[in-house]
């Protein structure tokens, strides 16, 4: 199912800081779109048409608003019951967006990181508790214990992105090279005080699955993640290298049509942030985790287990999840991406099974949060 229907007039709202959860895009509704069905009809029809129709009208309009390109996947139980590409994955030769197209997944990396972390402490090669340095001796002390747990939970204190970083240019060989961003600043924080987003601290994981796993982070990922699951389309954003089906990326400045984004090379943060892959995959994902498989019931539980501050507060964040609920009161495990040229989001309702991912072509993004949560919520209607 294809839409084209776009318009310039939307601002651009991207910024280099996006933390877990990209906390709504505060745009107005783009309103009723040529050729869709109306609310009013959709009630009419029977849940699961009624959910389809719904999640078509949301993704026509996301399209609308300015949206070059995206894709939409629901699954239920881990059965994929909707999955629809709109808009275009290149503008310049006006190629369509196909489920299988490839986009920009930003900080959605960091669950898949997190299950690799996962799966080498039930197999009992690296320990969450243990100081950082353990596994990665080339990252200086700092004055304080930072165990791997506290890194996984953005509680070590480390550093998220500053000034151009978001947009690095250079190509880094391995994920040591990459640590020399940031490994020799100060911490933000004192390790366990303060909840602190960091990209670059999923950096420094990959740097200690390599040590814990004997295994550059990438194979190890591809071994131990996405064979195992099925994730055929998703991989490193290798900029050299010819990828079938992967998008082109956009962004969209204020007061102008959109234009291509600008060149970013996602070497120096694979685990973080520089992952491609698709809405089938991500929901695919997303179901493996919620019944014991390639993780056991104790690594599913600590995963998804907010962490809390040394003073008791919980963070709202497990081991590279998000771990809170939606304003309709629904527990959920969630994470969002921004990436130069692509927003994403990912969420996981563990109580009804139901797991939804949208993947855009777009900088910054004009959706929100509480839309791709609506979509899902009403595929629970499928299993009443």
């Amino acid at each position: 199912m294809q839409s084209t229907r776009r318009t310039n007039r939307w601002p651009n709202t991207k910024g280099v800081a996006l933390v877990w959860l990209i906390a709504g895009f505060l745009l107005a509704s783009a309103g009723p779109i040529e050729g869709q069905t109306p609310a009013a009809s959709v009630a009419k029809l029977a849940p699961r048409e009624q959910a389809k129709e719904n999640a078509d009208r949301q993704a026509k309009e996301w399209i609308a608003r300015g949206t070059p390109g995206l894709a939409l996947a629901v699954a239920v139980d881990g059965k994929i019951v909707y999955s629809e590409a709109f808009g275009f994955a290149d503008l310049e030769a006006r190629a369509p967006v196909w489920p299988t197209t490839k986009f920009r997944i930003g900080s959605i990396s960091k669950p898949l990181t997190a299950v690799g972390l996962m799966e080498l402490v039930q197999s009992g090669k690296l320990d969450l508790d243990a100081p950082i340095q353990k596994y990665v001796p080339s990252f200086p002390e700092k004055g304080s214990v930072i165990t791997v747990r506290m890194v996984a939970g953005h509680l070590g204190g480390i550093r998220h992105y500053q000034g151009d970083e978001f947009v690095i240019q250079k190509h880094y060989g391995s994920v040591t090279e990459g640590l020399a961003i940031f490994k020799d600043d100060p911490l933000v924080s004192p390790p366990g005080t303060k909840f602190n987003y960091s990209s670059y601290g999923f950096n420094l994981l990959s740097a200690a699955i390599e040590s814990a796993s004997g295994r550059d982070f990438l194979s190890y990922m591809q071994a131990n993640v996405f064979a195992p699951i099925g994730l055929v389309h998703t991989s490193a954003d290798r900029n050299a290298q010819i990828v079938e089906q992967r998008s082109r990326f956009y962004e969209l400045p204020e007061n102008g049509p959109v234009e291509n984004a600008p060149y970013v090379d996602n070497s120096y943060k694979w685990a973080g942030g520089g992952f491609l892959s698709t809405a089938e995959d991500l929901v695919r994902f997303g179901s493996a985790l919620l019944e014991p498989g390639i993780l056991n019931a104790q690594s599913l539980k600590t995963m998804f287990t907010s962490q809390k501050t040394s003073a008791g507060e919980e963070t709202g964040y497990g081991i590279g999840w998000g771990v809170v609920k939606t304003p309709s009161g629904k527990q959920i495990y969630a994470h969002a991406g921004g990436s130069v040229g692509g927003t994403s989001q990912l969420i996981v309702y563990p109580d009804s099974h139901v797991v939804v991912a949208l993947v855009t072509n777009l900088s910054g993004g004009t959706w929100k949060t509480e839309e791709v949560q609506a979509v899902a919520e009403a595929f629970e209607a499928i299993k009443e």
